[in-house]
């Protein structure tokens, strides 16, 4: 009896462990029929041979595996660049900034497909452009702001917290081992020291620099310099213009409608569909659970 009811059990643990395996599967095939739709769907929404305004939104932070990131943005700029009905790409910018670096990409992608395509590039500011969204409108050939938005703080920053004096009073005792007299540079429960703070400004300065190298470059003779310029302030659509760190105003619809002379405006975006965002959320944990109960089903043949 006792061999009888084991021999029982382990067979349906087998069972539950196939229909597991069965129903993760299933969930992930569906995913990646929704991500297919997804891309089929989106691939045909464009109107390649009429005449039209490419625009493409860089919204919120600009930063690796974000909406903004330079990786999706880079692959819009290429296809609309590419394609021969857009008369011109239209960055259109609601952000407050985000990583030097994922700028730096796209505002050096901006000026190589510039210099090939030789298709005119305006940045169209909303909301704001600030900081790393600052870098890259600057390789646009015009920017047009609303008189209220922000634009500026062309600055660079790095922040932390430091919880040494607390931990004092708490009594708690850091305990931190390395292998490298700087590899706990920063730890924010360790003591900064003079020698760290010094070579953490140095950094910085020396990417504030290459910042306003491009900012420079970007406006040329239009930028009216004072001593705030490129001290990490910024200003309203209006001050902007008068400083010469924006052109004029101006809305999308304007810039198509006046600017371009083609009123008819594609979205060249990309966007993470439904689909995708599911199986970024979802998709390692299925994967990691199906890997795991192959194993164990394995292990149990």
């Amino acid at each position: 009896m006792l061999e009888k009811l084991a021999f029982a059990t382990l067979k349906e643990q087998r069972a539950s462990r196939r229909w597991r395996i069965f129903f993760r599967f299933a969930w992930l095939g569906v995913l990646l029929a929704l991500i297919g739709l997804g891309v089929s769907q989106n691939a045909g929404t464009k109107d390649v041979s009429a005449p039209h305004t490419a625009v493409i939104e860089i919204k919120g932070e600009i930063a690796s595996g974000a909406e903004a990131s330079a990786e999706l943005l880079v692959s819009a700029l290429r296809t609309a660049f590419e394609d021969v009905g857009a008369q011109a790409v239209v960055l259109l910018i609601n952000s407050p900034g985000g990583s030097p670096v994922q700028a730096g990409i796209i505002n050096d992608e901006i000026k190589r497909l510039k210099s090939i395509h030789k298709k005119p590039v305006y940045a169209v500011v909303e909301e704001s452009a600030a900081s790393a969204a600052y870098y890259i409108a600057v390789s646009a050939d015009k920017i047009f702001v609303d008189k209220a938005s922000i634009v500026g703080s062309i600055g660079v920053l790095m922040d932390g917290f430091g919880f040494t004096g607390l931990m004092d009073k708490l009594g708690v005792e850091r305990r931190l081992m390395t292998a490298g007299e700087n590899k706990g540079f920063l730890d924010p429960f360790s003591p900064q020291t003079e020698t760290q703070r010094a070579y953490a400004q140095t950094m910085l300065n020396q990417i504030h620099q290459q910042f306003i190298a491009v900012v420079k470059a970007g406006r040329g003779e239009r930028l009216k310099e004072t001593p705030e310029t490129f001290s990490g302030l910024f200003w309203s659509g209006q001050q902007a213009i008068e400083l010469g760190l924006a052109d004029q105003l101006g809305s999308l619809d304007f810039v198509a409608r006046e600017v371009v002379k083609a009123e008819n405006i594609v979205d060249y975006t990309r966007r993470d569909n439904v689909a995708e965002r599911l199986v970024k959320r979802f998709g390692a944990a299925i994967g990691t659970g199906a890997v795991q109960a192959l194993k164990a089903s394995t292990a149990l043949h």
